[in-house]
């Protein structure tokens, strides 16, 4: 059985928004096609399904890394700031962007809060078992071409 972590990325994550239309929740919000994605960014992005693609992307990388918090993906999804004559540097994506589509993602029910066994401190997200079978059915498409 083929798994999200044998097939290439960016098919992965192509096929998975697609398959991300059933989920209502997962929507981009009004304020989206004005938003930048960070503070290293000029313009807002140019796609128009861009949340969507960002959220099939970030409920990959739930699945590979977690438990992960809203800072370590945002970091994820930063990049290199152009300071003029200065060193570039490094900046983090944001964040608000990262916490919501996340909210949305729990709200689907295809991601979880995960909390260590005392349950007094919350260790990030970790994904359900509905999206673990999503990611591995859509890793059986890709790599089994269909005639």
């Amino acid at each position: 059985m083929t798994s999200y972590r044998d097939v290439p990325p960016t098919d992965l994550v192509a096929a998975l928004r697609v398959e991300m239309d059933q989920f209502e929740h997962v929507s981009a919000p009004e304020w989206a096609v004005d938003v930048k994605t960070g503070t290293h960014r000029e313009m807002p992005p140019v796609q128009d399904d861009w949340w969507e693609t960002r959220a099939a992307s970030m409920l990959r990388k739930v699945a590979i890394h977690g438990p992960i918090g809203t800072n370590h993906l945002a970091q994820m999804y930063g990049g290199v700031k152009n300071r003029g004559v200065r060193p570039n540097k490094a900046v983090t994506g944001s964040r608000n962007i990262t916490r919501k589509i996340l909210q949305q993602l729990d709200e689907s029910g295809l991601t979880t809060i995960k909390k260590n066994p005392a349950g007094n401190k919350t260790l990030g997200r970790v994904i359900t078992p509905a999206a673990h079978s999503l990611l591995d059915r859509v890793a059986g498409k890709i790599a089994t071409p269909e005639m």
